[in-house]
């Protein structure tokens, strides 16, 4: 794995996730399939919080082990916490957009970087800075998943009592 191949695939990720949370109501934003669920206005809040205080901090604290060790989060109470429902679509985007490019970029700068250093979390768990950094990648992917997920969840509710099951079933 080379860091390189990884930015470029967060960065074609984000324009992949751009589209799903562009030409979309406000209502369609916020909409919920059920009280627990993430609505995409929060995915994509989500994903700027992680961009901002996860992945790229954690990383950078495991290559260099800078400074004392990355705060602890807590990205599920985050959405309520930092009120993730009343933001706006577009500015929350172009917040993770503008984000992820800064990654990609302090990605492109890293020269040689050790990416079997070890960090030992408090609770007892290890990760290397790869392992960290593959993870950042996988973590788009299942929010894209739940993304596409939260589009096709809000057209059956718009198309019911219509059924979709001739649409098929992956």
């Amino acid at each position: 794995m080379h860091h390189v191949t990884i930015a470029r695939q967060l960065a074609q990720q984000a324009q992949t996730i751009r589209p799903l949370a562009t030409a979309i109501t406000a209502d369609q934003a916020r909409w919920k399939p059920t009280p627990a669920d993430w609505s995409i206005l929060e995915v994509i809040n989500h994903l700027y919080d992680e961009e901002r205080e996860d992945f790229r901090v954690r990383v950078d604290y495991i290559l260099y082990g800078n400074g004392e060790a990355p705060a602890a989060i807590d990205p599920a109470a985050w959405v309520t916490e930092r009120n993730y429902h009343v933001r706006t679509l577009a500015q929350s985007l172009q917040n993770f957009l503008d984000e992820r490019d800064r990654s990609v970029a302090w990605l492109h700068g890293l020269a040689h970087p050790a990416w079997d250093n070890i960090y030992t979390h408090p609770s007892g768990f290890s990760i290397s800075a790869g392992e960290m950094l593959a993870c950042w990648a996988a973590h788009d992917l299942l929010h894209t998943r739940q993304l596409v997920e939260l589009h096709y969840a809000w057209h059956q509710a718009q198309v019911a009592p219509r059924a979709l099951a001739y649409a098929g079933d992956w």
